[in-house]
């Protein structure tokens, strides 16, 4: 009989003796963060959905681009998580869909704003994180210079620019937003801002993405999918889902 760690090493898969899946991640609360017990919303989902596939997971947290780079390259066993883009496809096998997220426009209260499409956004100054998906039309009228984006590193800066009035629009998930107005703003200054109720998209899944180059990924890929499939089917992923709170009037 192979001994269990020569098996594993045949087989190419992560071994059952206590080993742990190596996931990358960032901070992106309440999806993703080290300030919850369960380090946010789509990594217990993660995490609940490997348990079921019997495999135990572990986080390290470093910034999002790192995250996906050191993944690529096979440092970390996969990475959570993401949206699909023609680019990540090209290096990653992507999940099911992990959740949908609402991708919103938020301004000040005292301006009017109102948009149909995209390119009505082109008076104003956009609040941009360099390594978001927002969705490829947003980002081809960047880069065409059609629309006006202000480089901001996270989320949390990026409302403290709007409030400070150095950008007029910020393109960010609804359940972000209001973390970050509820944990690190007073009421006062949350109720001046405002949310449009049309969204960016309503077709924003978010994915495990496994990197391509490493031979495990595609076994654990259909343990991971077959365990998603379970907390669905179970009810158990729409009660993680529940519970983030919104300024008045969102």
């Amino acid at each position: 009989m192979l001994k269990p760690v020569l098996s594993c090493l045949l087989l190419l898969l992560p071994c059952a003796h206590g080993l742990a899946l190596r996931i990358a991640t960032g901070e992106l609360p309440p999806y993703a963060t080290q300030a919850r017990p369960d380090q946010g919303v789509a990594l217990q989902i993660v995490r609940r959905a490997f348990a079921l596939a019997g495999h135990q997971v572990e986080y390290q947290f470093m910034p999002w681009t790192r995250a996906l780079e050191e993944s690529a390259n096979g440092r970390w066993d996969a990475t959570a998580y993401w949206g699909n883009n023609p680019e990540r496809n090209a290096r990653f096998l992507a999940s099911d869909t992990v959740l949908v997220e609402q991708w919103v426009f938020v301004h000040r209260r005292d301006m009017r704003f109102d948009w149909n499409t995209l390119a009505d956004l082109q008076p104003y100054r956009l609040a941009i994180i360099a390594n978001y998906t927002y969705t490829p039309e947003m980002w081809q009228l960047l880069h065409q210079g059609r629309l006006q984006g202000d480089a901001t590193p996270d989320d949390l800066l990026a409302l403290r620019k709007l409030l400070a009035r150095r950008v007029e629009v910020v393109p960010i998930e609804r359940n972000v937003a209001c973390y970050l107005l509820a944990r690190h703003f007073r009421p006062a200054e949350a109720e001046k801002l405002q949310v449009h109720p049309r969204l960016l998209t309503d077709r924003f899944t978010t994915h495990l993405l496994l990197p391509r180059r490493q031979p495990a990924s595609a076994a654990l890929l259909a343990d991971f999918n077959r365990g998603l499939q379970q907390l669905k089917a179970s009810g158990e992923h729409a009660r993680l889902l529940k519970g983030v709170g919104c300024p008045r009037g969102w």
